[in-house]
């Protein structure tokens, strides 16, 4: 049996000081997990149960780490959308699986880090809240799920608490300690996988702090996570139809 055609490559990310790549398996997102963006975004930060949602493992857009890579790094605006935001925030890249993963043992499972960024369509996340229609469309376009090279625990440790921030053209919009999230990474880890067999290749968005805004296309974004590179990108006139395979 042979398939009917040839099959996308699997999506992957480097890994810092390693010629290997690592392949992205699922993408999972962590809903208002700092206490100052539950409540920009309306919600009552009490310590409940956090919220997953999921993006496609081909909306993630690897980033190069450095200075000076903005021009490189093109992030394309997406159709049918006004209101286009950045959520900075750390990333957790599975290297072992399970069910049910205590908490105790949950960064076991962690293989390494990476500085990225959830782009939300806003608008069209707040007319599917007001009509109770699902998020697909706001969180999982293509370039959706943004994100660094991975830096393995081997080699830097597991990152509990540092300074999380993000600029637009120079202006501070996001800051934050990563040490300020209502849930830890283990216990992130933890829940999720009392929801869903968890897998080597998994990537889990951890929540973005306060001060997610707009951008522009021509837009230059900066961000960083202490004990990570800093990354910059361009926001770009949206892409053309991509010509059928």
């Amino acid at each position: 049996m042979k398939n009917a055609f040839q099959p996308r490559c699997r999506p992957s990310l480097s890994i810092v000081g390693s010629s290997d790549r690592f392949p992205v398996r699922r993408i999972y997102c962590v809903g208002r997990n700092y206490r100052e963006h539950a409540r920009e975004m309306g919600d009552d930060p009490s310590r409940e149960p956090p919220f997953f949602f999921s993006k496609p493992a081909d909306a993630l857009l690897e980033l190069a780490e450095g200075e000076g890579q903005a021009k490189r790094n093109r992030v394309f605006y997406p159709p049918r959308t006004k209101q286009l935001h950045h959520e900075v925030e750390l990333v957790a890249a599975l290297g072992r699986g399970g069910f049910e993963i205590a908490a105790e043992v949950a960064l076991e499972h962690v293989f390494a880090y990476a500085l990225g960024n959830d782009l939300t369509r806003r608008d069209l996340q707040a007319e599917a809240k007001e009509k109770r229609r699902p998020w697909d469309l706001a969180k999982g376009f293509d370039g959706s799920a943004l994100c660094g090279p991975l830096h393995g625990v081997g080699e830097n440790g597991h990152l509990e608490a540092g300074r999380i921030w993000l600029e637009v053209a120079g202006e501070l919009r996001q800051e934050g300690d990563i040490g300020e999230m209502i849930w830890s990474v283990a216990e992130i880890v933890a829940d999720l996988s009392t929801y869903v067999r968890l897998h080597c290749g998994d990537l889990i968005y951890t929540g973005t702090p306060a001060g997610v805004g707009g951008l522009e296309i021509g837009d230059s974004v900066r961000s960083g996570i202490e004990g990570l590179a800093e990354i910059e990108f361009q926001i770009v006139e949206p892409q053309a139809a991509e010509a059928p395979a």
